[in-house]
């Protein structure tokens, strides 16, 4: 039997990729370039998401998302007018294939998916008997909000934000990204004392599929070619 030290030692290690996350997204890139995208060419603004869905493609967040059926999206709104734009009232929404809308889901709620109730040290009010649990938020969770999140709510004129966005996607049946898509709306441009609700974005992810599909297709075609180069080799 393995001793327990021997046990911790290999959670350590299982773990140590969330446990010692890098802390920096990958870079990324101008809205126009993303495969799931959608442009509003006489607002001339872009609208892109790039889901994080696996644990590895994932890794530099400080917690298992992906391994708790949470999914981060990346957002990107790239602001090419002369006007700024307001996000004070902008709601964005993952609606899957039945037409299931889901919300974002605050640090609250990802603390409570993340750590079960029942793994809480029970604690009692002082002079009391009577038990709690605390719930406050993880550390975890408010330094990944901090440092990933999407949090900025005024875009300049010509200038662009990201941050991740994390949806709940335990109850859903089937992959949850098949037929989605994700819905902002409410987004208003503001120039001088004229303020305009853009028309709401809805960005499917089939091309991101689509173009994942092509990018391993090239690379089984790459490795098939330096197979038979190496193979015919006199």
């Amino acid at each position: 039997m393995l001793s327990r030290r021997l046990v911790y030692a290999f959670l350590l290690v299982a773990y140590a990729p969330f446990a010692l996350a890098a802390k920096k997204a990958p870079p990324v890139a101008a809205a126009n370039t993303y495969p799931a995208r959608e442009t509003h060419e006489k607002e001339k603004v872009t609208v892109a998401a790039e889901p994080f869905e696996t644990r590895t493609k994932g890794d530099f967040f400080r917690n298992d998302y992906a391994g708790h059926s949470i999914l981060p999206i990346r957002l990107i709104i790239q602001n090419d007018s002369d006007a700024q734009l307001d996000l004070n009232q902008v709601r964005i929404q993952l609606i899957v294939e039945d037409g299931t809308k889901l919300p974002a889901a605050t640090p609250e709620e990802l603390n409570r998916r993340l750590f079960r109730f029942q793994d809480i040290k029970s604690r009692r009010i002082p002079g009391t008997p009577i038990p709690y649990r605390p719930t406050s938020v993880d550390k975890k969770i408010l330094d990944d909000d901090k440092d990933f999140g999407f949090s900025q709510t005024l875009i300049p004129p010509h200038t662009s934000a990201n941050g991740f966005l994390f949806y709940d996607i335990k109850d859903l049946d089937g992959p949850p990204l098949d037929g989605a898509e994700l819905y902002v709306k409410m987004m208003h441009a503001k120039a001088g004392d004229k303020d305009t609700e853009l028309f709401a974005f809805s960005v499917p992810f089939k091309a991101y599929f689509a173009a994942n599909k092509a990018l391993r297709d090239a690379q089984k075609a790459s490795d098939a070619a330096k197979d038979d180069l190496k193979n015919n080799k006199p």
